[in-house]
């Protein structure tokens, strides 16, 4: 008589996996870890292409005596070695007078408008977290500066800033009466302000937007008890709100920086080719000492010195935010 195996109702029997099932979770396992990389593949190329391969040629190039004679074969132009960036960092020559002179332009402008966009858009975002008849129309028109293409915006305000037929003078000068004669906003010292202005108008809905989201985050229930406990609206906003957007703040102000302090378009457009003296940032200069003067290899130098700054800021900037940030988690 024989006897016959009975499995265990409770015991699930096990069957051994075959060669080719055994293979299938691992490539399974293979394409998943290699979707990511094939998705970022078309944006890195185009960074590639849009800004590493210029950024090696300017590079390359101020290391070269470019003129107006040699840039068309300008791999084959004279090797100049340092002698761009001695000319761009000599602050007792005129060349290096008119760059430092930019530079310290441009970081005065950077602080202010960085500054007031990101109070604006704090102030504005914080206000439109209560609900009110009317909210959503003045998000959506908070945000009409944002939407705006940069040439459509700085060229309307342009229009406004001229001096005989603008809307800034007809309302300050015809309508309120303020100075003896209509302003140049366009010209003189006045520039600058009307340079920040329009910096502000057109970056502040950003920093709106950023907080607007980074709010949605904090919960309600922290306001209702700091209510309870006799915590007026200035606490709140100090001790709950502010602290809860930490690091929402440290990429917008991060972001709000390198965007202002390389802002080209708003300069250019606003003024021309040659924005005044007072409103001479760094990023117009560089235009100008490369296409307007034709010496491309010293302004290759100032470049490359600028894309140094930027990097050396922008890493003690993150250093230091993320020991804030251990230490304020300790």
């Amino acid at each position: 008589m024989t006897e016959t195996a009975v499995a265990h109702p409770t015991e699930p029997a096990v069957r051994k996996a075959t060669p080719g099932e055994a293979r299938a979770p691992r490539r399974s396992g293979r394409r998943r870890i290699a979707l990511p990389y094939l998705l970022l593949l078309p944006a890195l190329l185009l960074e590639l292409l849009v800004h590493l391969v210029p950024m090696l040629m300017g590079i390359a190039m101020s290391f070269k005596e470019l003129t107006q004679f040699s840039i068309r074969n300008w791999s084959e132009a004279p090797w100049a070695g340092l002698d761009n960036y001695t000319v761009a960092i000599d602050f007792d020559a005129p060349v290096g007078q008119a760059l430092l002179k930019s530079f310290l332009t441009t970081c005065l402008f950077t602080l202010l408008s960085v500054g007031l966009c990101w109070f604006l858009g704090t102030a504005a975002a914080i206000f439109l977290q209560e609900n009110f008849r009317g909210r959503g129309f003045l998000r959506t028109l908070f945000l009409v500066p944002y939407a705006l293409p940069v040439y459509t915006a700085v060229i309307t305000w342009a229009f406004m800033f001229q001096r005989d037929n603008g809307l800034i003078n007809h309302v300050l000068h015809d309508q309120l009466g303020i100075g003896d004669s209509p302003a140049f906003w366009l010209i003189g010292d006045n520039a600058f302000s009307t340079l920040l202005v329009v910096s502000v108008w057109k970056g502040w809905p950003f920093a709106f937007l950023t907080v607007m989201a980074g709010l949605q985050n904090i919960p309600r229930d922290m306001y209702e008890a700091a209510a309870l406990d006799g915590a007026g609206v200035r606490k709140q906003i100090r001790h709950i709100t502010l602290p809860s957007l930490r690091s929402v703040n440290q990429v917008l102000v991060l972001v709000l920086f390198l965007w202002t302090f390389n802002d080209f378009n708003t300069p250019f457009v606003l003024f021309g080719k040659a924005a005044p003296e007072s409103a001479d940032l760094i990023s117009l200069h560089i235009y100008q000492s490369s296409f307007q003067t034709w010496n491309f290899g010293t302004g290759s130098a100032m470049s490359v010195l600028l894309l140094l700054f930027l990097l050396v800021v922008t890493g003690v900037y993150l250093l230091l935010t993320s020991r804030g940030r251990k230490t304020s988690d300790v």
